[in-house]
């Protein structure tokens, strides 16, 4: 499983020009899977971004985690995330999940953070979306729940 964190003041999802998202404060997650990851990576991978310290304290240090700052995530699933480019120039997807696992997945990914007591709001598996957010920082960071 693979994320990317993006720290945000504002985000939203749009998809054939309807929002479908949005949040105030957090973070916009960008969740991937592979055929081999399992609900046991959704756990790591979420423990590991709901505690990361990367929004600042009264001191202007990153020290205060999404739980500390009752942040929000926007969830976007994106297979993309296991794009190999090492041979030619179309990248191949054949580490990503099949769509039916991924989907489940990525269902049971936001279902954990809501249970966390996070607010999370989606886009769409596998819909064209249009994400726009304001990058707070910028801070972006990477979890790789094969790489801990």
């Amino acid at each position: 499983m693979k994320i990317i964190i993006q720290r945000s003041l504002q985000a939203s999802v749009t998809i054939a020009n309807t929002e479908v998202g949005a949040i105030d404060y957090g973070f916009v997650v960008l969740v991937g899977f592979g055929e081999d990851d399992t609900t046991a990576d959704i756990a790591y991978t979420i423990n590991k971004m709901i505690h990361l310290r990367i929004f600042e304290d009264e001191d202007g240090k990153m020290n205060r985690s999404l739980l500390d700052v009752g942040g929000q995530v926007l969830s976007i699933s994106q297979f993309t995330l296991f794009a190999n480019t090492k041979k030619g120039r179309r990248p191949s997807f054949t580490a990503a999940a099949a769509p039916e696992k991924a989907n489940a997945l990525y269902e049971a990914f936001n279902l954990a953070l809501r249970t966390a007591g996070i607010t999370v709001a989606t886009g769409q598996f596998g819909a064209d979306m249009q994400v726009s957010l304001t990058n707070d920082g910028p801070v972006t960071i990477t979890i790789d729940s094969k790489k801990p």
